[in-house]
């Protein structure tokens, strides 16, 4: 009688350990065309700043301000998905994402690009910390890490195609009529999470005073604060990338971000399992260590080979660190906390991104675009020196 029961539960184990439901597949196409429209507007964005008439200081306010504005919404994101749930978070951001973007290429001036960015980044960081969310409320506890790197791999997809297209769009059409189709693929993007069958927000059941000031998640912090001092080194590529190979003479940016994107879906293929056996010091230094090596080839940069090669080694360090970053942090979560501790890594990622394109803008209209990167490798030493030390302070917990 013993047997039949074995394998009753064993297929009920299988199927609560399955991650590739009908609701994580929804969520991460969806993921996979408004991250696509995003791409698209990434390489893109500075050049139509610089037709605006920008120069590379006000080419990073434009961009810093999107992430900021990103950064300030997702505290009350992680609140409203934890509260209102996560249907009305992810589809609200959505909704304000696509008429911000489909609305660039009709504004005259740089002061109206830099307001509608501001709306754009609230679209954004209510989007994306609702969707990173949701996928974790749909991987089994016991596959989070494999689960986050499937999850963000349908994003690095985006992230193969969509600067290279937005790229070539711009030399073939008008700006507005690029922005238009990237407002149009946030729409696809509507549709397939108007699918989803969404959890609902949780009231609180705790005998802790209500803190005045909840804005963030106290256990998300430490790989946090580590995600913030890597993707500085995103701000110096996403946004001057581009203009220091034209300055250089050195093609191939496209392919760049082709490979780039490449090496991270390849990295997201065995990072998240390496965490989930081993955890986050089998994952962490050696990424840092492939970004650190790219932003120095980068500062470097003689020909398109050294490019090429800077792309891979970006990708595949980032591609190994960012979801381990992001299953950390979301593991030491109570599970009605898990809004707020994604708005707390997401919020690192927006600021990282922010302050090093405003930072580097100023770097880059001081002294060169080649300093930018050299900048990138100290951040990025900062975030490796500042892992070691949360570890020789306190035993972090392998989740």
């Amino acid at each position: 009688m013993s047997l039949p029961l074995t394998k009753e539960a064993a297929g009920l184990d299988e199927k609560k350990d399955k991650i590739w439901t009908r609701d994580f597949t929804l969520i991460c196409f969806s993921n996979f065309f408004v991250f696509l429209a995003f791409q698209m507007t990434l390489p893109t964005i500075p050049l139509f700043v610089e037709a605006l008439g920008g120069n590379d200081q006000l080419i990073g306010f434009v961009v810093g301000i999107f992430t900021f504005s990103a950064l300030l919404m997702r505290p009350y994101a992680g609140h409203a998905l934890d509260s209102k749930g996560r249907g009305f978070v992810y589809i609200l951001g959505l909704c304000i994402f696509v008429i911000s973007v489909g609305s660039f290429g009709l504004l005259p001036s740089l002061f109206l690009l830099f307001a509608m960015r501001i709306v754009q980044g609230i679209g954004w960081g209510f989007s994306t910390t609702a969707s990173g969310t949701i996928a974790t409320d749909l991987i089994p506890p016991k596959r989070r890490g494999e689960g986050m790197g499937y999850f963000g791999l349908f994003g690095n997809v985006a992230l193969a195609v969509g600067p290279t297209l937005g790229l070539t769009l711009a030399g073939l059409i008008s700006f507005t009529q690029l922005f238009l189709i990237c407002a149009s693929l946030g729409v696809v993007s509507l549709l397939l999470s108007s699918q989803i069958r969404f959890r609902k927000g949780e009231k609180k059941v705790s005998t802790e005073p209500k803190k005045k000031w909840d804005v963030y998640e106290k256990s998300a912090l430490p790989p946090a604060i580590l995600l913030f001092f890597i993707t500085v080194t995103f701000g110096g590529i996403a946004t001057f990338l581009p203009l220091y190979t034209a300055q250089k003479g050195v093609e191939g940016i496209q392919w760049y971000f082709f490979l780039f994107a490449i090496a991270l879906m390849l990295s997201r293929t065995f990072a998240g399992r390496i965490y989930d056996r081993k955890g986050h010091r089998a994952v962490f230094p050696y990424g840092t260590l492939a970004i650190f090596i790219a932003m120095l080839l980068l500062a470097w940069l003689p020909n398109s080979y050294i490019l090429f090669l800077a792309a891979v080694l970006y990708g595949l360090g980032f591609g190994s660190v960012q979801p381990a970053l992001q299953a950390w942090a979301v593991q030491t979560a109570a599970v009605n906390r898990r809004g707020m501790a994604n708005a707390t890594f997401f919020s690192s990622f927006d600021l990282g991104v922010g302050i090093g394109a405003m930072a580097f803008g100023q770097i880059a209209y001081w002294f060169s675009y080649s300093t930018i990167y050299m900048a990138a490798a100290m951040s990025v030493s900062i975030s490796l020196i500042l892992y070691f030390a949360v570890l020789g302070k306190s035993s972090v917990q392998e989740v």
